[in-house]
């Protein structure tokens, strides 16, 4: 995909679709929301890494879908992870809504099978007060920064509080175990991905995998 935002049209498998139908909040453009998610679009259009890509969808303002790049150097090389994204009705008052497809798969701490994503930025999970939600400052950009860089990281193991408590040596065995887990989870996802991608992501999913494929092929071949 050559736009890493861009606006689509079809929202069938979207997971929040079938909320706030017809909301009047997001059809009126003289709205706070409407205004809002405006400045949420130009964000995105103009601060995305290489590694995200959103799509916004043209006849439902509120849904957003988002992909994210595994960094190098983690159990997620190169995997790709879809977000469902809708803004509530009182939003910015509130955070976003997340939806991770998860497959069923427990990749992660801060992603469950069912789709949950647990982030202190979206008060889904407790932690310090300047790392909630905050109405006046808070994106949909800072969001999914922190999870391609704080969530899916090199030692997911340790985002859970449980591991955090001793020194990381004292759990770097089982660390490494988890990550292995995680790598074998991240390539069943890969399967299910393309088999079936989001829609509006079949030719970002297809190209993605594709060139891995070459790197990889080309760098057997050189050695």
């Amino acid at each position: 995909m050559k736009n890493k935002f861009d606006l689509v049209s079809d929202d069938s498998d979207h997971k929040y679709r079938l909320n706030n139908i017809g909301g009047n909040c997001f059809s009126d453009t003289k709205s706070a929301i409407y205004k809002r998610i405006m400045k949420e679009w130009k964000i995105l259009e103009k601060n995305l890494p290489d590694t995200i890509h959103v799509r916004a969808y043209e006849r439902r303002i509120d849904l957003l879908r988002a992909v994210i790049v595994g960094a190098a150097d983690t159990p997620y090389h190169d995997g790709l992870f879809f977000f469902d994204i809708q803004f509530p009705s009182d939003y910015p008052n509130i955070p976003p809504k997340f939806h991770y497809h998860s497959f069923g798969y427990g990749l992660n701490p801060n992603l469950y099978p069912n789709g949950r994503v647990c982030l202190s930025l979206l008060n889904t999970y407790i932690g310090k007060k300047c790392e909630s939600w905050d109405p006046s400052s808070s994106t949909i950009l800072q969001i999914l920064v922190s999870i391609q860089g704080l969530v899916l990281n090199e030692k997911p193991l340790f985002n859970s509080p449980p591991f955090r408590v001793f020194k990381r040596s004292f759990h770097e065995k089982k660390s490494r175990a988890y990550m292995e887990d995680v790598f074998v989870l991240t390539c069943y996802t890969v399967v299910n991905l393309i088999r079936k991608p989001p829609k509006n992501f079949e030719d970002f999913v297809k190209e993605h995998f594709r060139e891995e494929v070459m790197f990889f092929l080309l760098h057997v071949e050189s050695m």
